[in-house]
Parts: structure tokens; C-alpha cells; sequence
């Protein structure tokens, strides 16, 4: 974490309004899944060739197989291969842990009011949430799920609709300018989550270091409100 990523993320105001629901996307914004994902990947990269170094910080935000398709190695069928790399994510989970508060921030939400928003395959997201001792959402979208990935808007309009609230009434857990724009698309507020980040990204959005000043209330109506430990606007959820 640079010195410019915490001072912006410490210094950032959090949105003022209420909300229907939190979407969250997973690696990178509650769980940290980076020396994982970059051994299965640096070993693909270098068996095709490529600037492992130049490559690695291009495979996050975006789903396996569009990061591939989007090489046009030739020779290089991109479903296989997408499919492979799954296969040894799914296997390699060793170092995985959870962003700091992210447990006890999401414990603390009513599960019809939260969802997983991910460009992982669902079998890789559910063995790295359960690796990081996260809770398991009742509502988790995806790569698998939608045609269209981040940066489109569709993966958070589907985990919009399957929580049965208005896209509009949604606030938008990040990480990355795809999912930041993918949130934006579908009209959405949005929070980046700066701890991975080794330099800040140009981006407005409101951004945070990690959950452990964070929590959850609700307002008169019951709907939720993120605010700083210790100002307290809304009714505590625990």
C-alpha cells in the first residue's frame, strides 16, 4: 500500500445516503487472492511466452477467458484454456485471507440485503471465499452468469435484480476501474477498496483502505447506511 493510496482512502467522505443493498465484488475487495492467482498465472504467462511482470497486473477485474481472448495467442483455444487455469485456482488457495474487517462488515448485513459480485467461475469463488473464512452470500453472481463481464454493466444489474431491488438503490463495493466502471453503467454509487493497490487509481469514487473503521446501520426506514466507526448516523445492525 503507497502513502497517497491510505491518505486518500483515510481522507475520503463516505456516500450520505441510504441504500437498498451492498453488492461487493470478491478478490482485491474482501479478500485478497493476489499470490495465488499470480503463481497459477505467471506460470501459464511464462509457458506462452509472455512478460510475466508486463502481464500479471492485466489479469484483474476481468473474467479468465476474455483476459485470454484478449491476447489472440495463436493456436491458443481461449475456453480450454480459461478452463485449466480455473482448474489450478481452484487447487492453489494457499495465501488467501480476508481484507481486514471484511468478516465481521459483512456478518453484520441482513443476508437478503448482500450480494458477490465476481468476475471468478462460481466453483473458484466459492473455494476462495470459504478459504479467506468469509460468509457465504445467498446471492452470489458469477462470470458464468452473465454474457456480458465488467466492465458492462450486467454482472451488478443481475446481482441487483436477484436481491429484487432497484439498481439505483445499490452501493458498490470495488477494487479496480472495470468494476468501478461496470458499477457506473449500471448506475450505481460506488466505494473502492485501496488495500491491494500499490498506486492510487484516477478515479472520485470514494475510496477506503479496508473495512475495519467501516460499519453498517440502518435509517428510519431500513435501509442500510456505510459510515465511520464512531459516527453514527443510523441504527446499529449488531
Amino acid at each position: 500500500m503507497s502513502a497517497i493510496s491510505s491518505a486518500q482512502s483515510q481522507s475520503s467522505p463516505l456516500p450520505e445516503r441510504s441504500f437498498a443493498a451492498f453488492l461487493f465484488d470478491m478478490d482485491g475487495t474482501i479478500l485478497t487472492s493476489i499470490k495465488a492467482a499470480e503463481r497459477v498465472w505467471g506460470q501459464w504467462a511464462a509457458g506462452h511466452g509472455l512478460d510475466v511482470d508486463a502481464f500479471l497486473p492485466t489479469i484483474h477485474g476481468k473474467r479468465t477467458e476474455e483476459t485470454i481472448r484478449g491476447l489472440n495467442l495463436p493456436g491458443v483455444d481461449p475456453v480450454a484454456e480459461a478452463a485449466a487455469i480455473t482448474r489450478a485456482e481452484i487447487d492453489d488457495v494457499a495465501g488467501i485471507e480476508a481484507i481486514v474487517g471484511a468478516h465481521d462488515f459483512l456478518a453484520s448485513l441482513p443476508p437478503a440485503r448482500w450480494a458477490i459480485v465476481t468476475s471468478a467461475p462460481r466453483a473458484l469463488a466459492l473455494a476462495r471465499i470459504a478459504a479467506a473464512g468469509l460468509p457465504m452470500p445467498a446471492v452470489l453472481v458469477a462470470a458464468e452468469d452473465v454474457e456480458r463481464g465488467k466492465p458492462a454493466p450486467d454482472p451488478f444489474l443481475l446481482g441487483a435484480s436477484k436481491l429484487g431491488v432497484p439498481p439505483g438503490d445499490c452501493l458498490v463495493f470495488e477494487d479496480t476501474l472495470a468494476g468501478l466502471r461496470s458499477a457506473a453503467a449500471a448506475g450505481m454509487a460506488s466505494i473502492v477498496v485501496t488495500t491491494t493497490h500499490a498506486h492510487p487509481l484516477e478515479t472520485d469514487v470514494t475510496a477506503v483502505l479496508d473495512y475495519e473503521q467501516l460499519r453498517a446501520t440502518t435509517d428510519a426506514d431500513g435501509l442500510l447506511i456505510v459510515e465511520h466507526c464512531g459516527h453514527a448516523r443510523g441504527l446499529s445492525l449488531t
